[in-house]
């Protein structure tokens, strides 16, 4: 786990965007922001629920997904769908792709800075401030199932 104090940018940019958006900053959107930048890889919000209550910090849920819509719209918090599964993770810094396995719903996570350079040398004109990849197909043990099962059935 990483420090729980987010980059002085990232306080930054939340607080300006508050501000900016006619927003309070209140101690629990920023203790909601901490606890995200505190968080490697996605997470669901019953996980950062959790994460908040081992913290000692009680938010409702109701003021998690209120915050989380504005780290969104901030460009903090990118939302994943997996399947049927939704999942949140801080994007500021962390461009990230995923691979997920249509079979069993394994999500992996690849951190690759070439892609990055790829896409945005490939793009005119356009300054991302993100971006996502999803690759869908079988993970390794998804495969191997599905392949035993080719076989017996021949």
């Amino acid at each position: 786990m990483e420090s729980n104090k987010p980059d002085a940018a990232i306080l930054k940019i939340f607080t300006d965007y508050l501000k900016d958006n006619k927003h309070r900053c209140t101690p629990e959107r920023i203790a909601i922001l901490k606890s995200i930048y505190s968080i490697n890889g996605c997470f669901d919000i019953e996980t950062l629920l959790k994460q908040m209550e081992d913290e000692k910090f009680r938010v409702s849920r109701a003021t998690i997904y209120n915050t989380i819509a504005l780290l969104i719209n901030a460009n903090l918090v990118t939302h994943h769908q997996f399947g049927s599964e939704s999942r949140y993770e801080k994007c500021y810094g962390n461009e990230k792709s995923h691979m997920i396995c249509t079979k069993c719903g394994k999500v992996v996570e690849i951190n690759n800075i070439n892609l990055t350079d790829i896409i945005t040398a490939k793009i005119k004109k356009f300054y991302p401030t993100h971006y996502s990849l999803y690759i869908y197909g079988l993970c390794n043990k998804c495969h191997l199932t599905a392949k035993r099962r080719r076989l017996r059935n021949k």
